[in-house]
């Protein structure tokens, strides 16, 4: 059995599709490209797609992953070609690479998210944003199945910091734009989550609903504050078992072999 694993992006207006809309369209996809894919035993057989912190509906994402499993190889490249042509426009494939490593899951531990906030000034983010790291605590309140949820947002943010404004955005119109670094803890901490955060503390509140785009996740390292690419791993045991054998091709023969 091989095991693949996929980045996709939720582009455009796509960001709008659920998770679940997506396994839909995405099963359809394995279906169009005639993928040999590894079903569940039961009842009721499933393909065996796993999914991994999917983004919130209404985010975009450019670092969206899961893995499946084959019941014959495929080549990773070719595969992902297949399986963007049947996706619409705006849920790409964008990489592919055979898994080589366990834990897809546990490399997962952060994600870098882009918050653009029209409407609202930068110096009035800059400072929203100051009061935000300065805080011990940030409390903020959200809607759950069992009712409100009060939790602190503050730990979970590595970092948060304003970025330049966008060449793109009209000159008479302020626009602020946030790089958040977020961990992925229990319970989960969104941008929404600290979007409300500042305006607990700082009353910043945009006039129109923030554009939020996950930029990537993988796992985080504490002495830098980055995030690394959690897919580097299954691409670097690719690439030493391909160079294995040219090794030995061109390895010397030992003197007095045959």
């Amino acid at each position: 059995m091989q095991r693949i694993r996929l980045r996709y992006t939720k582009r455009g207006r796509l960001r709008f599709t659920s998770h679940r809309d997506f396994q839909r369209a995405f099963e359809r996809a394995l279906r169009r490209a005639e993928v040999p894919m590894a079903y569940s035993a039961g009842f009721t057989p499933h393909p065996k797609v796993s999914y991994a912190n999917a983004a919130p509906t209404g985010t975009g994402s450019e670092a969206e992953y899961l893995e499946i499993a084959l019941t014959a190889a495929r080549d990773p490249e070719t595969l992902r070609d297949l399986l963007d042509e049947s996706l619409p426009t705006g849920l790409d494939i964008v990489e592919a690479v055979e898994a080589r490593t366990s834990g897809l899951a546990d490399r997962l531990t952060a994600s870098v998210w882009e918050l653009r906030l029209d409407g609202v000034d930068p110096a009035d983010a800059e400072r929203a944003v100051a009061a935000f790291t300065a805080a011990a605590t940030v409390e903020v309140q959200r809607m759950t199945k069992n009712g409100v949820r009060t939790f602190d947002a503050r730990p979970a943010v590595a970092s948060l910091e304003t970025q330049a404004a966008p060449a793109d955005r009209p000159t008479d119109r302020p626009c602020a734009i946030l790089r958040l670094v977020v961990r992925h803890v229990t319970p989960a901490v969104r941008p929404d989550d600290v979007l409300s955060g500042l305006r607990a503390v700082a009353d910043l509140a945009p006039p129109v609903p923030a554009a939020v785009t996950r930029l990537a996740q993988g796992l985080f390292d504490e002495e830098t504050g980055t995030v690394t690419d959690p897919l580097a791993p299954d691409r670097e045991a690719v690439e030493a078992l391909t160079a294995a054998p040219a090794a030995a091709a061109t390895a010397p023969t030992p003197e007095g072999s045959a």
